[in-house]
């Protein structure tokens, strides 16, 4: 993996997480202690957002029906019917099964969905509309039985509408306008009209992350993501206008977002970081981009595609793109993204918008052993057991009772022995 850099990301100096951890703890603590008055507290504090209820009414649904431009509901609708596509596909590829493992021992699994799940849609430097179909549509798929969703306020201190027709429209039982810490405080703890849930999705920022950190245990979480990433593995065939729009649509997202490209050709990567600069002064979100592309972006060298796939593996990025000439090729030797892209007309923002597969990914090289949000994340794989005969309770039970004696667990000993002496009549 000995590729050369011609452009590197600056070190940086690490955060102050522990002063993180102990304000998000503090906000935890007050709201699982006061419930909404501790929620009205810190929504005030952070958001200057003071409702007489976070539960948003139908005439605030209604009203995002009939403002949101038309082409946008049916970009939604769209990708709502696309997300929910792929999930049904993704659940017909697991199933139930009860087999005789050995004579007289039957052993199964069930897929049963979670109870409750809360999905937290972020709406900060840019509301993403989809990121609340990503949540909910493969809760709906699994059969989970009672989704709701928080989002924070805007500016003017109201639930973006793009993303209240998204969650109403894909029948969320109940919708918050509310963020921060302080959601998932009211998620995982309950307040006096929130009740719990039994398992939180759904990407936010630094507060929201250590938030779902601290209160996993006592609620499940989907997994831990940090800013945006995306990788491309490119050759001398690749298109470069293709290549920068592709890695500044990454680093627009927020200053630590980090874009990457490995090639095996230096004029490439060459004419890439010319064309980078050349896109970035036409683009309305240059400040945004133009710092994350500055102190994060990696343009690397190898010598061959091989070498470049094995750099890719141990980046581990959120999104990976593939531009060569035969990008299949490649797929056998990735292993580590969490998801990937083949092909230069396969853009990241289709998938990051409206395809199907989701956009909820691991980031941090957490790809190396997670994937992304997906509809299996929302059903329990619990299995049972069944000993129907003599013999199979015999042989099982000589096993456990000798294992138990050499462990020194007296009392698993005797719930063996117990049986077996019964069995064998002595």
């Amino acid at each position: 993996m000995a590729c050369r850099e011609l452009k590197s990301a600056k070190p940086t100096a690490p955060a102050d997480q522990q002063q993180l951890r102990e304000q998000v703890a503090a906000i935890l603590e007050r709201v699982r202690r006061e419930g909404d008055v501790g929620l009205r507290h810190f929504t005030k504090l952070f958001d200057q957002y003071e409702p007489e209820s976070f539960l948003v009414s139908q005439d605030e649904k209604i009203k995002a029906r009939g403002w949101l431009p038309p082409d946008i509901r049916k970009g939604l609708d769209f990708a709502i019917e696309r997300v929910t596509a792929f999930a049904e596909a993704q659940r017909k590829t697991l199933t139930e099964f009860e087999h005789e493992m050995l004579p007289g021992l039957s052993m199964g699994q069930r897929l049963v969905p979670v109870e409750s799940c809360g999905a937290y849609v972020p709406a900060g430097r840019y509301p993403c509309m989809t990121s609340a179909v990503m949540s909910v549509i493969p809760a709906k798929v699994a059969g989970v039985k009672r989704i709701v969703a928080c989002s924070p306020p805007g500016r003017n201190k109201e639930i973006n509408l793009g993303i209240l027709y998204t969650l109403d429209v894909m029948g969320v039982d109940d919708i918050y306008c509310i963020g921060g810490a302080q959601a998932i405080a009211a998620f995982a703890y309950g307040t006096e009209t929130i009740k719990p849930v039994d398992l939180i999705v759904g990407p936010g920022n630094q507060w929201v992350t250590e938030a779902k950190r601290q209160v996993f245990g006592t609620v499940g979480i989907d997994f831990l993501a940090g800013p945006s990433e995306c990788l491309i593995i490119a050759d001398d065939s690749a298109r470069p206008d293709y290549i920068a729009a592709d890695l500044l649509a990454q680093c627009e997202h927020d200053p630590n977002a980090r874009g990457a490209l490995v090639t095996n050709s230096e004029a490439l990567a060459s004419e890439i970081l010319r064309e980078i600069e050349r896109q970035l002064k036409a683009l309305s979100t240059e400040k945004v981009a133009r710092t994350a592309w500055e102190n994060n972006g990696i343009v690397a060298v190898a010598y061959t595609l091989k070498e470049a796939a094995r750099w890719a593996n141990a980046y581990a990025p959120e999104h990976l793109e593939v531009h060569t000439r035969n990008p299949r090729e490649l797929l056998p030797l990735l292993t580590s993204y969490g998801s990937l892209f083949l092909g230069e007309l396969t853009a990241e923002v289709f998938a990051d918008k409206v395809a199907g597969t989701n956009h909820i990914l691991p980031t941090g090289r957490a790809a190396r052993y997670t994937g992304g949000l997906w509809m299996g994340m929302f059903l329990k794989v619990i299995t049972h057991q069944a000993v129907t005969t003599r013999d199979a309770a015999v042989t099982l039970g000589r096993y456990s009772q000798t294992q138990a004696e050499y462990e020194g667990m007296d009392a698993h000993r005797n719930a063996a022995a117990i049986r077996l002496r019964d069995l064998q009549g002595k």
